[in-house]
């Protein structure tokens, strides 16, 4: 009779342990809280500030960057100002909407902002859109 007394007071536990779930849901966290600022790609240009609205985000946007130094991004990939039209040609040779976002620091000087915009308008884009920084002004 002991052995079958021993057993009816064993009771089955059925509780999940949840700590260990935690820990490693606490551990990810934090992963991705320090990678995520890394994640921003582009290049790092300083823009100038303008009181304007913010456009809506489109699909498969290209960004044409003109940095401090004078060098010219398509996205994130260098190029030259020689180049500069035979690609966007390129790019958009299947596409319906031709648009394209241009990104110039603020330090630039006029003259090359507006030859960077010709070049884009002679590669055939019909939409050219400037990218500034809101304004702390209300």
């Amino acid at each position: 009779m002991e052995i079958g007394s021993r057993n009816s007071d064993r009771s089955t536990m059925s509780q999940i342990n949840v700590t260990p779930l935690v820990d490693v849901m606490l551990v990810l966290l934090v992963i991705f809280m320090v990678t995520a600022p890394m994640m921003q790609q582009g290049v790092q240009v300083n823009l100038p500030k303008a009181a304007t609205k913010a456009m809506a985000a489109q699909e498969e946007t290209v960004v044409v960057t003109l940095d401090k130094s004078g060098k010219l991004f398509i996205n994130k990939d260098e190029t030259t100002f020689t180049e500069l039209r035979n690609k966007l040609t390129s790019m958009f040779a299947n596409r319906t909407k031709k648009e394209v976002f241009l990104k110039a620091d603020q330090d630039v000087p006029y003259g090359e902002v507006v030859k960077t915009m010709a070049e884009i308008k002679a590669a055939g884009i019909e939409r050219l859109g400037m990218v500034t920084e809101p304004s702390q002004q209300k």
